[in-house]
């Protein structure tokens, strides 16, 4: 599955400031995924081992283990905290939008090209990561995406109560299959040379969705 671009920076620390204990804690935390973000911005791949993150992080393997079980779990934490943070950018930027120009909005945010060949390499692999940890951690994974669901659905819902989109779907089953659509979608890119005349992106996509959401 392909993720919002994020950042080329690592996940914004929580927004209520802590002392003490909880801010060493919290801290060393945004340590282990700023390291792990730095080796896949590095290597375009997730296959790093938790010895390597420990060593760039400059503590120890007992320190990881205070905070994570698995790799997997700091790769969850990390996709967490990138989904929250650009979920919430998005929500700010659409708040006055209708439920189409929205959708279209979000979906242009999601597949915006690479800016660099750093955030390609962090797209490629956290793309691994996604697919990755949607088939062995099912339900971690998907409080990873409920962000961006719960977004979807209220699009779904103000295009529904605006008359922009049709009233007899589910709103959070609807918001379910759309953004799965386009996620999935967007990795036609890079087949749309050998598959289609034309190029498959964030606008065809959009304008595909919002016509099997029209009246």
């Amino acid at each position: 599955m392909l993720e919002p671009s994020p950042a080329e920076t690592p996940p914004a620390a929580e927004k209520t400031p802590k002392t003490g204990r909880a801010a060493k804690t919290e801290a060393r935390a945004a340590g282990f995924m700023r390291s792990a973000l730095a080796i896949i911005a590095e290597t375009g791949r997730a296959d790093f081992t938790v010895l390597e993150v420990v060593e760039r992080s400059k503590t120890s393997l007992r320190a990881f283990y205070q905070h994570y079980s698995t790799k997997d779990d700091l790769l969850i934490a990390l996709l967490k905290a990138i989904m929250a943070d650009s979920t919430e950018q998005w929500r700010a930027e659409t708040a006055a939008m209708s439920g189409p120009a929205a959708l279209r909005h979000v979906m242009d945010r999601i597949g915006a090209p690479a800016s660099s060949s750093t955030q390609d390499s962090l797209n490629r692999g956290l793309t691994y990561s996604n697919d990755h940890l949607m088939e062995t951690r099912p339900a971690e994974y998907a409080q990873v995406m409920q962000p961006l669901h719960r977004l979807m659905t209220d699009i779904v819902v103000r295009g529904i109560r605006d008359g922009d989109f049709r009233a007899d779907i589910d709103p959070e089953s609807t918001a379910a299959i759309v953004m799965q659509t386009a996620l999935g979608a967007l990795r036609l890119r890079r087949l749309a040379g050998e598959l289609t005349a034309n190029p498959i992106d964030s606008a065809a996509i959009s304008a595909f969705c919002i016509r099997s959401l029209a009246p």
